[in-house]
């Protein structure tokens, strides 16, 4: 079971008050509902389900998982191939900055050893340097990945507050059924089919007008 000071530990990091920067980008999703993909609560919903299923969602669930049992000189491969896997320079640029952003202020907390690394891959090594529990980090990172993307389609459908609760509510299930499957994987499953996500992503680096950077 994992205490109350790791719960708030997990809670800390993954808080919108921690300055990783995540509501600055929208994983593409901010292009579809521009070209009209994604319009209602239902079409959001199917939006990220299928992007946190098939795509960056699992593949970070096993990079997290990967950083977390890996050794220190085994980080870098690991870093490498989660970057290899960005479909675009803008999903590169997401995990590479937020990455870099939640080492800089976590090593200074904590005074671990971070830096440089993508986002799923930090967080999987300052969970184990901290003592965290592996199911409930990635539990966490998954939330903090539907309630981003949420808040994106909130302020761009624009889906009401209490749509948008309701779509966190419903996809929570999805979120521990994905942790439980990654925590007994290992990178050698990493796979994405998410298709128009990753278009998506690769047009929004020329959409004409913007809110976020990805």
């Amino acid at each position: 079971m994992a205490t109350a000071t790791e719960i708030l530990t997990l809670t800390q990091w993954f808080s919108p008050a921690y300055p990783v920067g995540a509501f600055a980008y929208s994983h593409g999703l901010e292009w579809a509902i521009d070209v009209g993909d994604v319009t209602t609560a239902e079409q959001t919903s199917a939006w990220i389900k299928e992007v946190l299923r098939h795509g960056a969602g699992w593949n970070d669930a096993l990079f997290l998982a990967a950083a977390y049992h890996a050794d220190a000189e085994d980080l870098a491969n690991i870093d490498a191939t989660a970057r290899a896997f960005a479909a675009s320079s803008e999903r590169l640029k997401e995990t590479r900055l937020q990455g870099e952003a939640f080492c800089e202020v976590t090593a200074k907390v904590w005074a671990t050893d971070l830096a440089h690394l993508t986002y799923p891959v930090a967080v999987g090594r300052a969970a184990r340097l901290e003592g965290l529990p592996l199911e409930l980090t990635t539990q966490f990172y998954l939330m903090a990945f539907v309630s981003n993307l949420a808040a994106v389609a909130m302020r761009l459908v624009p889906l009401g507050q209490t749509d948008g609760q309701r779509l966190i509510r419903d996809l929570t299930p999805l979120c521990t059924q994905i942790t439980e499957e990654a925590n007994c994987a290992s990178l050698d499953d990493l796979a994405s089919t998410s298709f128009l996500g990753d278009i998506a992503a690769m047009k929004h680096e020329t959409q004409y007008s913007r809110i976020f950077r990805t």
